[in-house]
């Protein structure tokens, strides 16, 4: 398995690389400058677990570039990246099926914590497993945070992790409940009596 680094700008494309052999000294990291050169280096380098991609590219830009990878790849996590503020494109992102959004601006400590945190993640290794069809303590917590509104950063400021962390937790929280969105988690916890236990 390989990781993927989707990026024309060498400076940054070699930043993500860099962080990610700290990271992962032991797995194969691919730096790609376009998006349709992946098929054919996933034939060379093997089958994806993870996908770094920058939201402007040369032949896509913004979330069409997410939606070709989960249209290939629906079960690899995807982080990515964009110089456009957060609060511009995340939800976009998310919505399209990225598993996390890093702003370019973020520092080397931020950008680090944030891949390390959807690796662990990916492995299982973030918290300890919870029993089939169970959440979790920590995702026990997050469904009672959602339920009084708390912000990332409430959240983050509560728990004491960082706000990346927090998204990643929220993620593995989406994809055992199998929703999108904080709307439908709610929804969902709603409907499933897993609030019920928290009153």
């Amino acid at each position: 398995m390989s990781i993927y680094v989707i990026d024309d700008h060498p400076l940054m494309r070699e930043a993500i690389v860099m962080v990610l052999r700290r990271l992962r000294p032991s797995e194969n990291v691919v730096e790609l400058d376009r998006l349709d050169k992946l098929a054919n280096a996933v034939e060379h380098h093997g089958r994806p677990k993870l996908f770094c991609l920058d939201l402007k590219l040369p032949d896509v830009t913004g979330v069409s570039g997410v939606l070709t990878v989960k249209e290939s790849y629906p079960d690899i996590p995807v982080a990515v990246y964009s110089a456009s503020p957060a609060a511009d494109m995340e939800e976009a992102c998310i919505e399209a099926g990225a598993d996390i959004y890093i702003e370019k601006s973020s520092g080397s400590a931020e950008l680090t914590a944030a891949l390390r945190g959807l690796l662990l993640a990916d492995d299982g290794d973030l918290e300890p497993p919870a029993p089939t069809g169970k959440l979790s303590r920590r995702q026990t917590q997050l469904i009672a945070m959602l339920d009084q509104g708390l912000s990332n950063r409430d959240i983050a400021t509560q728990l004491e992790i960082s706000e990346h962390t927090v998204k990643v937790h929220l993620w593995r929280l989406f994809r055992r409940l199998g929703v999108k969105s904080r709307t439908q988690a709610l929804h969902h916890a709603r409907s499933h009596g897993l609030l019920s236990n928290l009153r």
